[in-house]
């Protein structure tokens, strides 16, 4: 799958043609934080770029980082704990990265975060362009997640997807469980009920070879998943690799049969697994 494109990044790469930042970067954290390593800032002269997780935490480092604009030493790295000193109760420690870019850097710093953010995003492979397909592909674009959308029928994908999606006609469609990034979180929703099977079988092949698919969702109801797990058994898969599959998908306790209802308890659920 290419490399996402981002608007945020785009923005950063227009405004560093303009001029010199201090890059803020997540470097590590220990215990209770607002966010994770790997969060950026760009902090210029008269306005910002990205968050670092607010609060006084996020204050300081804007000071720091616009006195360096100024002349001022700054160290690459700084050490916060999140305490009484700062203002914050969080409790945890995080390390936070200070790096000048000049004029002309935008480009190679553009690269660098959105290669370092492609490989934090967790791979989810849907397979069906349906009703609920699409309403958990929406709910889904703005979360850190890159989606391999799979279905067997031509043009079922609308246009203008977003820049997390990766869409394939596959025929038959689970063939393509065999090229799904290592890691990926699937869910399985296609049109014909002989299509799902056929491709929980396939995943559960490919858990027995590398056991690298860490959740395997179904659509359905308990009488659905029932007659599939009978049907698994006669295909020789045991106990314990039939109970890889979770069915029916979503969080439990959202009520409703909306797609926008279900998507957003898949959505809730993949968060979970992240």
């Amino acid at each position: 799958m290419p490399p996402i494109t981002d608007p945020t990044l785009d923005t950063l790469q227009a405004w560093l043609s303009q001029d010199t930042a201090i890059l803020v970067i997540v470097r590590a954290t220990q215990g209770s934080v607002p966010r994770e390593a790997g969060t950026w800032m760009a902090v210029f002269a008269d306005r910002l770029l990205g968050t670092i997780g607010g609060g006084h935490i996020e204050h300081e480092a804007i000071t720091q980082a616009r006195a360096a604009l100024k002349g001022d030493a700054l160290p690459p790295e700084k050490r916060f704990a999140l305490g009484p000193s700062l203002g914050q109760c969080c409790g945890g420690v995080m390390h936070l990265g200070f790096e000048r870019v000049e004029l002309g850097q935008g480009d190679a710093v553009r690269a660098r975060l959105a290669v370092e953010q492609d490989a934090r995003r967790m791979p989810v492979a849907l397979f069906g362009g349906g009703h609920v397909g699409r309403a958990i592909v929406r709910a889904l674009e703005p979360l850190p997640v890159r989606v391999h959308w799979i279905d067997s029928r031509d043009e079922i994908f609308p246009e203008g997807l977003p820049p997390h999606v990766m869409a394939e006609h596959s025929a038959p469609v689970e063939a393509a469980v065999a090229d799904l990034a290592p890691g990926s979180r699937v869910l399985i929703m296609s049109f014909s009920h002989a299509e799902d099977l056929e491709i929980v079988a396939a995943c559960l092949k490919r858990l027995r070879a590398h056991d690298d698919l860490p959740f395997v969702g179904l659509i359905g109801s308990k009488s659905k998943w029932a007659t599939f797990r009978h049907r698994l058994e006669a295909r020789g898969f045991a106990e314990g690799e039939i109970a890889r599959i979770t069915c029916p998908i979503g969080v439990p306790g959202v009520v409703g049969k909306e797609p926008e209802v279900i998507a957003a308890a898949v959505a809730a659920q993949l968060l979970q697994l992240r």
